[in-house]
């Protein structure tokens, strides 16, 4: 009998305690519908995970196990789950069984913190390519997110044996966009339906299968007509990653024979160090998923080989660092919040040193407060599995932890350290969101609460203008998927509006502004004075408030009131109601008295300034600008461009991507509105396009004048 989603598993792990070398935290990452979630179906089936393997069409899938994925046929939330592989080579044990937790993640732009999240807790990841179109725009973003991260990398090239595969272009787009340190360990015989086998460039040896529900490989000589391309391929291979290895260069430049043995030990060096990026091509058979699991365990990290993890100690502010073992102090950092209907609050940590057992106190060092533990689980996709210890380089969730958030540190109190928080991208959509009776208007705000723990690019926030709820996010899927969460889970019935964009307003030079609140009613009256600058700061990089009152012309106590009142006034807006930017106010000046001045009138009238300010500062409107990439047939391009164009698109480029046509350009959000539709019509159903979030820039004037009037309107009516 199956198991309820979320239930309990008592059961007892086996290899819990396992080496450290001989563990792989990894995750999947790819661009949409490139083939993560079957290929992590394919390793659980093919590592006697799973019995049989589940099918994202058919809603079967183990990480896929949300309602909302399996209806739609996309992964929205990461899904963790561990399994264990042994390396054969000749049908012989080569090592002990190794533990690999795998993370499976979205390739949907709309769902993008859970990549974010996840590669920030990773010491690996396998990237998976479609191999007939090779790098696609999202490829890109996860490869810069993995980057940032350092995470090292085996990439695998998908669908093969399908219609349009290319695997020599493929190749040179990952090492045209990605990195020209990106060398195949395999190459195809066979391509598209003939896809039959591969070519090992290590062993120099074809191994190939007869069918598609083959699980056998027959060992072979390469054949005749690839051994060129055998050739040429291992010399790339070769020559790229000698320089990790001193033995294997020396032998290298002697002309010299290299053992298997020696080739690997040179790959993984590369790898790990997150200059080398070894390619594996195929489909989803048995047999190239074997190979992808032989390179996680040959070649990407175990938690020993990556870099220990460095902090800040928060009672002295100097650096530490904690390395990897189970002797060492607790450190470890939220990464992820849950809600799961039977356990409650779950916190995904990632340890990086020391254990943690259930019902142990630990202290939050961002939020300089002491947290308890009550139960530690192990993450199977949707079901837990209850343990009384984890250690370090694991990756668990804990019930109990009723303040921490994503991005805090959990340590040990004697010890402690303030990791580095993971940084998530600002909501470029909005819309409206009304409960339909009293009773839902109750539950909606602690759902979206709870949502948004969740999910840290959801943000809510109350229109005090029009009493309207406005719920933001990264696009429109996220919004419509988090709006029918909260109808399945929370029971709450809401309407929602038209999405909005998200714009925001900045200044384009420096200006003063003077605020001055007097009130006098009889008895005690309400004084504050103040003088502020404000000036443009760099696109993209936020507000700042700085004190420069010398002298006392302002006493330090009402400082934090002038900059509550400020900070308040830029939220609100104020050319068109949207959020100020990218300016960096100062208080300068001012004066107060003995007995009038209080918190409230300093806090008016650094309000009342900072508007000022920024009127005299010439304000204008940012809009956010999408990449786009829009893949069409080659009869439907002078379309698509026209239609692109009219919506004040930047045409960036085209490329060709196998059979297609790809057009790369910059469009503002606000002209996207009904864009599948136009397409689909414009290409008779046959094109299809990406976007994710690029910049901001400025609205041109005739268009911000629109955007004010509609404003304007609005506030009337109400």
């Amino acid at each position: 009998m199956a198991a309820k989603k979320g239930a309990l598993i008592t059961t007892t792990t086996e290899n819990r305690q396992l080496p450290m070398e001989q563990i792989r935290n990894i995750g999947i990452i790819a661009h949409i519908d490139a083939g993560k979630t079957t290929t992590t179906e394919r390793i659980l089936f093919e590592s006697g995970k799973t019995y049989k393997y589940g099918s994202v069409d058919e809603g079967s899938t183990v990480t896929d196990w949300m309602d909302q994925e399996r209806e739609r046929g996309i992964t929205i939330v990461s899904a963790a789950i561990t399994t264990f592989w042994t390396t054969k080579i000749k049908g012989d044990v080569a090592q002990s069984a190794h533990r690999v937790n795998i993370i499976d993640t979205p390739g949907h732009i709309d769902f993008t913190v859970e990549v974010e999240r996840s590669l920030r807790v990773l010491d690996g990841a396998v990237m998976i390519f479609d191999g007939r179109t090779g790098v696609e725009p999202q490829s890109e973003t996860v490869w810069h997110q993995a980057d940032r991260y350092n995470v090292p990398r085996v990439c695998a090239l998908n669908k093969l044996n399908l219609v349009g595969a290319d695997f020599d272009g493929s190749i040179a787009s990952i090492r045209e966009r990605l990195s020209p340190n990106a060398a195949p360990l395999d190459i195809p015989i066979g391509i598209e339906h003939d896809l039959h086998g591969v070519v090992d460039l290590i062993e120099m040896k074809a191994f190939t299968y007869k069918s598609q529900k083959d699980n056998k490989l027959t060992e072979e000589e390469i054949p005749q007509e690839l051994r060129e391309k055998a050739e040429k391929y291992r010399g790339e291979l070769l020559e790229k990653v000698a320089e990790f290895d001193d033995e294997v260069l020396e032998k290298y430049l002697d002309g010299k024979e290299l053992k298997p043995a020696e080739i690997k030990r040179a790959i993984r060096r590369g790898v790990i160090s997150g200059k080398f990026f070894p390619i594996l091509g195929g489909d989803n058979r048995m047999v190239t998923v074997q190979r992808i699991l032989d390179a996680i365990v040959e070649y990407l990290p175990s938690p020993l080989d990556v870099p220990a993890v460095r902090g800040i100690n928060p009672k002295t502010s100097s650096e530490e660092e904690r390395k990897t073992g189970n002797e060492e102090p607790l450190s470890a950092i939220a990464f992820k919040v849950n809600v799961d209907p039977n356990i409650g609050k779950l916190v995904w940590l990632r340890i990086y040193s020391g254990t943690v057992k259930a019902g142990s106190n630990v202290y939050n060092s961002t939020k300089s407060s002491s947290e308890r533990i009550g139960r530690i689980v192990l993450l199977h996709a949707d079901q837990r599995e209850l343990v009384e210890e984890a250690y370090s380089g694991e990756i668990i969730a804990a019930v109990g932890l009723k303040d921490t958030v994503t991005g805090d540190t959990i340590c040990d109190a004697n010890n402690p350290i303030l990791l580095e928080n993971i940084q998530f991208p600002e909501p470029v959509i909005s819309l409206a969101i009304e409960p339909k009776t009293r009773q839902d208007q109750e539950k909606m705000g602690y759902a979206m609460n709870r949502l948004g723990e969740e999910d840290p690019t959801f943000k809510v926030k109350s229109n005090h203008e029009t009493g309207q709820t406005i719920i933001s996010g990264m696009g429109e899927l996220q919004l419509e998927v988090l709006v029918d969460r909260m109808k399945r889970e929370f029971n709450v019935e809401a309407t929602t509006g038209a999405p909005q964009v998200a714009y925001k307003e900045t200044i384009q030079n420096p200006a003063r502004g003077e605020g001055k609140y007097i009130r006098q009613t009889g008895g005690r009256g309400q004084y504050g004075h103040c003088l502020l600058r404000v000036e443009p700061k760099g696109r993209g990089e936020g507000s700042e408030f700085v004190s420069e009152i010398k002298g006392g012309a302002i006493p330090i106590e009402f400082i934090p009131a002038i900059e509550k009142g400020v900070v308040e006034a830029l939220e609100k807006g104020i050319l068109a109601g949207y959020p100020v930017t990218d300016i960096k106010v100062a208080v300068y000046d001012g004066s107060f008295h003995d007995v009038d001045s209080s918190e409230i009138a300093f806090k008016i009238a650094g309000s009342m300034a900072v508007q000022t300010a920024a009127k005299n500062a010439e304000l204008v409107l940012l809009e956010p600008i999408m990449k786009v990439a829009v893949s069409t047939p080659d009869q439907f391009m002078g379309e698509v461009i026209g239609d692109l164009s009219s919506r004040r698109a930047q045409i960036m480029g085209t490329e060709t991507r196998g059979v297609l046509q790809v057009v790369n350009g910059l469009v503002p959000l606000a002209e996207l509105t009904g864009y599948a539709t136009t397409l689909r019509s414009v290409s008779e159903g046959r094109a299809s396009y990406y976007m994710e979030p690029s910049h901001y820039q400025e609205v041109p004037k005739n268009i911000t004048e629109g955007i004010i009037g509609k404003k304007e309107e609005k506030t009337e009516e109400n």
